[in-house]
Formats: C-alpha cells, structure tokens, sequence
C-alpha cells in the first residue's frame, strides 16, 4: 500500500472537522480520529525522522499548518483555520468543498 498523500490527509481532517461540535477540534483530537478517516501503510506508520514521537503520518498533519502558503492546502484555499493555537475549525468554505465533493 503506497503512503497517504497531504492532499487525502487534508480531505480527512475536513471530515473529522465537519462532525465536530463547531467544526472545531485540537490537533491531538485530529490526530486520535485520522486512522478510522484512512487507511495508514506501514510507511506511514513508521517513525518520523525529523518529530520525535510522532509517526509519519501525524507529521502529515502538523504539516498541514507548516505547508499553508502551498496551492491545495486546506488552510490555503481558505477550507481551515486556527482558532487558537493548535485548535482548528472548519470553515464554510470547507463545507461547502465537503459537499461538492460528495
């Protein structure tokens, strides 16, 4: 199995977002909840060489942030924000991309 993409680990945090109370949620939570949205390969799940503690794929995540100036990126196209550090939300923008996707 080849390693999640950015842009499928962005389209998953959409949807953890969007079923949260408030579109909002921690990273920790966003974290916790990813592998029931994906299916992780074993390089995913192999430890980061650059994050202590961290696989693969939550460096993923935290890069989702890092990566916000990149065309795509779900804070980029306006789909996320940070509400306070480390808490994000969705916003109607990122509804609205949830639902045309369907």
């Amino acid at each position: 199995m080849p390693r999640v993409s950015e842009k499928r680990v962005g389209i998953a945090v959409l949807h953890i977002l969007a079923d949260r109370p408030n579109g909002e949620a921690p990273v920790e939570v966003i974290k916790a909840e990813l592998p029931k949205h994906v299916a992780l390969s074993e390089e995913d799940q192999s430890a980061s060489t650059t994050r202590t503690n961290e696989e693969i794929w939550e460096q993923q995540v935290r890069n989702l942030k890092s990566h916000d100036k990149t065309a795509g990126n779900i804070f980029n196209d306006g789909f996320v924000e940070v509400i306070s550090r480390g808490t994000w939300r969705i916003t109607d923008a990122g509804r609205a991309y949830l639902r045309s996707a369907a």
